[in-house]
């Protein structure tokens, strides 16, 4: 009896010990079959092989970097960070997470998001401090975060500067309203000066021309007196 027990434990433990060395045969052979996808770059078909390594083996780091790079390759980032970020906790290999970080800067360097690219390849250095590769990538991506920066500031003094720009119009505006408002009110009692004195010259005249026409009145009344006095 004992021996038949002792003959069921084994085979058992030998039959979990094939399924799970199958299961880890499959998850390998789908990492291969997705490289071999991916290398003709068909990266859509490699992506489905990827993930049933996944599936077999969640916890495989090269089968989620590699299902990462086919999201890269197919311009899906959002997705491709997520799988990065799942490898960079599941490798323990410096070399290969230091490729896992590379890959998330060159993402966020490619989409402006110059910190975040920073810290990822900060990261990537840290795992393999002779990546020459990173390390340019490390510096360009500064000198943009730099850039960036500054012109963010350029554009907020511009527009203080419009909007200073604007209200000195604005006084210059009121102060020219005010002046014409002053000339007006200079010319109306200029204006009326002028009416005064086209009025007083008006009556100037007129009594200038009564007193011209009683003159010639009184001489022809002369001239006429003397003309009878000398026809008799």
């Amino acid at each position: 009896m004992r021996v038949e027990i002792r003959v069921i434990l084994i085979t058992l433990i030998l039959t979990f010990v094939c399924v799970d060395a199958l299961w880890a045969q499959a998850d390998r052979q789908a990492i291969r079959q997705g490289n071999r996808l991916y290398r003709r770059q068909q990266f859509a078909k490699s992506e489905v092989e990827y993930r049933k390594a996944i599936a077999r083996n969640a916890e495989n780091p090269q089968a989620v970097y590699n299902l990462g790079c086919a999201l890269m390759q197919q311009q899906k980032d959002s997705a491709a960070i997520v799988q990065y970020e799942r490898a960079g906790k599941l490798e323990t290999n410096k070399i290969r997470k230091a490729k896992v970080y590379h890959n998330i800067g060159v993402i966020c360097q490619g989409h402006q998001m110059y910190g975040e690219a920073i810290k990822a390849y900060e990261e990537a250095l840290r795992n393999n401090p002779n990546d020459n590769e990173t390390r340019y990538n490390l510096a360009l991506c500064k000198r943009q975060n730099k850039q960036q920066n500054k012109g963010g500031s350029s554009k907020d003094n511009k527009k203080k500067n419009d909007q200073d720009k604007q209200k000195q119009d604005q006084k210059q505006q009121n102060k020219d309203k005010d002046k014409n408002k002053d000339q007006q009110k200079q010319q109306q009692p200029q204006e009326q000066m002028s009416k005064e004195n086209a009025e007083q010259l008006l009556n100037a005249a007129v009594q200038e021309e009564k007193a011209t026409q009683q003159r010639l009145k009184k001489a022809m009344q002369k001239q006429g007196t003397k003309r009878l006095q000398k026809n008799w």
